[in-house]
């Protein structure tokens, strides 16, 4: 793939809510007539006039539909890089990685279905290697912060102790947003292919599954899913939604990266929820809410009703709730000489869509710029595909910070 292609970068979904803010941020940082060329996609023509005209893409829009395989190999032919909000990916993704893997075009997108990125690496790993496609899952909430934040951690633990740490836990100690109709209606379908092939309840139960085939094993993880105190934070703890996926991303990293850390190497997710009595009420309440939830959605009847009332795909907070919105997340790393580390990485804008939208806008830019010879065709993680090269934009234009705690 050269850079004679007409454009550098296809925001395909721009009519989604998170595309139409990606588009808004791309507008801001390189405008439209600048040195990045680029266009919006989706599959209705008026649509993306809407669009335009509400975000100031006054850029080239292209029609194309996501499950149709020609469509998607024009998109992929036409461009250097492609950004995808089309989900749930399993449902609309999987035309669009075939395309880009054959095409040896660069693809990020905001994927958080581990069933599905496994059978994205299964299938086209091989064809991307072999095109120089970099294709990199999961870049947006889930499971960018996570991903770095670990990558983060270790390069600081390694230069204050000249070691890794065999253990690193992330606590969520501060999130406010609302719930991604994307999101929630990718949990769905995940809930919708189990039920259809109960054998990939094996797959989302295997921390492992994200790695390179023959490397789907390791030692046992940790795995908070009930109210306990935390011997990491010493507060309360209560699970944290996103680790099912996060927790994958990040081991997928650390394969792909060699297992740098260590084969012991353990990582785990949860949300921190104060100390005492109140604490540990409130870790219970959590625990409680998110199990009804999951366990609700195990029943065919009852997930019709929650697809039918739940947050839907194309709709979001206000601009004013997403400027309100933020993370916060806290590392605790340990090596194996008993060293400790704290880090932290914040975002200031609400994580499903403010935030995300300005993280893989970024990530897409950068892709124009990843050196070939350090990182080569092949499905990666943001870990794999940049290590720290990402770091400096995300701080620069997305509103993260990525630090030190002492």
């Amino acid at each position: 793939m050269t850079n004679e292609r007409p454009l550098d970068l296809i925001v395909f979904g721009a009519t989604s809510f998170v595309g139409q803010i990606i588009c808004s941020h791309l507008v801001s940082r390189h405008g439209t007539d600048g040195p990045l060329r680029w266009a919006i996609a989706g599959r209705s023509a008026d649509k993306l006039a809407q669009v335009s005209a509400e975000t100031g893409a006054d850029v080239e829009r292209i029609v194309a539909d996501a499950t149709d395989a020609a469509d998607m190999g024009q998109l992929a032919e036409r461009t250097r890089v492609v950004l995808s909000t089309v989900g749930p990916y399993a449902l609309y993704g999987s035309e669009l990685v075939a395309a880009a893997a054959s095409a040896g075009t660069d693809y990020c997108d905001l994927a958080g279905e581990p069933q599905w990125i496994q059978q994205m690496i299964d299938l086209h790993q091989g064809t991307a290697e072999q095109s120089g496609a970099r294709i990199v899952n999961a870049c947006g909430f889930d499971s960018i912060p996570s991903d770095l934040g670990v990558w983060f951690t270790q390069q600081k633990s390694m230069q204050q102790f000249d070691e890794y740490c065999r253990m690193v836990a992330m606590r969520v100690s501060g999130l406010k947003g609302a719930a991604s109709g994307g999101t929630f209606a990718s949990m769905i379908n995940v809930m919708n292919d189990v039920a259809a092939n109960p054998k990939l309840r094996k797959v989302l139960g295997n921390p492992f599954a994200l790695a390179p085939d023959g490397m789907r094993h390791g030692v046992n993880q940790p795995n908070v899913t009930i109210p306990q105190h935390d011997d990491v934070s010493g507060q309360w703890v209560g699970p944290f939604v996103m680790a099912s996926i996060n927790t994958r991303i990040v081991h997928r990293s650390h394969a792909l990266l060699g297992r740098p850390w260590g084969d012991d190497f353990t990582y785990d997710e949860a949300m921190l929820m104060g100390d005492g009595p109140l604490g540990a009420a409130k870790a219970a309440a959590l625990a409680g809410g998110l199990g009804g939830v999951m366990g609700a959605a195990a029943i065919g009847p009852v997930r019709k009703v929650l697809e039918r009332f739940g947050p839907k795909p194309g709709t979001g907070p206000s601009p004013e709730a997403q400027e309100a919105g933020y993370f916060s997340l806290r590392f605790f790393g340990d090596t194996l000489s008993g060293d400790t580390i704290r880090t932290k990485v914040t975002g200031d804008r609400d994580p499903g869509y403010g935030s995300t939208a300005k993280m893989i806008g970024e990530t897409a830019v950068a892709l124009l710029d990843l050196d070939r010879t350090t990182t080569a065709g092949g499905l990666h993680t943001p870990a794999s595909a940049f290590g720290g090269g990402l770091i400096d934009p995300l701080v620069e234009h997305a509103g993260l910070t990525f630090s030190v705690v002492d």
